[in-house]
């Protein structure tokens, strides 16, 4: 338990609504890319609602951070500088680089929109105030380590595996084909799996129970969609690679 009763509060209420929300994405898809929907009301170019609903992650986290009481090190300045960097790719750079005119829910938007705004409020709290002062020889544990591994590692099978979704499709197009190349050789979702890892890197290097509830969430959002998108590619196309599994190599 931290110094803040209601940062803990919320942390619980978070980690609840993760492990309830985990069983439905496994029978529902969230209706955006692929299986957009009309049916869940009006929506926005994809490319905008990217950017308004990742923006929040990179204001509201770095708003508490900098501003809260612990006397930031350069262990601390390195998560300030991983996290931010994914959300200004997420929000800023990957939306510009999609190819086709999607559209996204205007629901699916919001829902995102308020998940980053509670998600980078406890991860900006934690580690710019409740967890103290990581020393400098931080740095050289272990676990930042490996946390820091991991997570560098899960960012560049991320980006080289949007990279290859997109060079599939030419300016204007919206066709789905079959991606090679990579860790495609093995799932049908190295972005996913990319973005798993870069969390659960996090998480350890650290050591905020707040990452690790958000490691938690990418999970339970990630993992039911990657095998619906496997579902998908096996039912859309024939030729499907059959040794492929949906997200981790040889297992799920």
């Amino acid at each position: 338990m931290s110094a803040d009763p209601f940062f803990d509060r919320l942390l619980l209420v978070w980690l609840g609504l993760a492990v309830l929300v985990a069983p439905l994405l496994f029978c529902v898809r969230a209706p955006y890319g692929r299986y957009v929907s009309t049916a869940v009301g009006p929506s926005l170019p994809a490319k905008l609602g990217w950017t308004v609903m990742e923006l929040p992650a990179v204001v509201v986290f770095g708003y508490f951070f900098v501003s809260g009481d612990a006397t930031k090190t350069w262990p601390m300045w390195t998560f300030f500088a991983l996290w931010q960097g994914h959300y200004l790719h997420r929000s800023l750079i990957y939306p510009r680089r999609q190819r086709g005119g999607a559209r996204m829910p205007l629901l699916v938007a919001a829902a995102a929109f308020s998940f980053n705004l509670v998600n980078g409020y406890l991860n900006g709290h934690y580690l710019g105030t409740l967890a103290g002062t990581y020393p400098a020889r931080w740095a050289l544990d272990p676990r930042f380590l490996g946390g820091l591994l991991l997570f560098t590692a899960g960012a560049a099978v991320n980006l080289h595996s949007d990279a290859v979704l997109r060079r599939l499709r030419r300016p204007g197009e919206t066709a789905y084909r079959i991606p090679h190349g990579g860790l495609f050789r093995w799932v049908s979702c190295p972005n996913y799996l990319g973005e798993l890892i870069e969390w659960i890197g996090f998480a350890l290097l650290t050591l905020s129970p707040a990452a690790a509830v958000f490691a938690l969430w990418t999970a339970a959002n990630l993992v039911p969609r990657a095998l619906a998108h496997h579902r998908w590619y096996r039912r859309h196309f024939a030729e499907y690679p059959t040794e492929r599994r949906a997200i981790i190599p040889w297992a799920l």
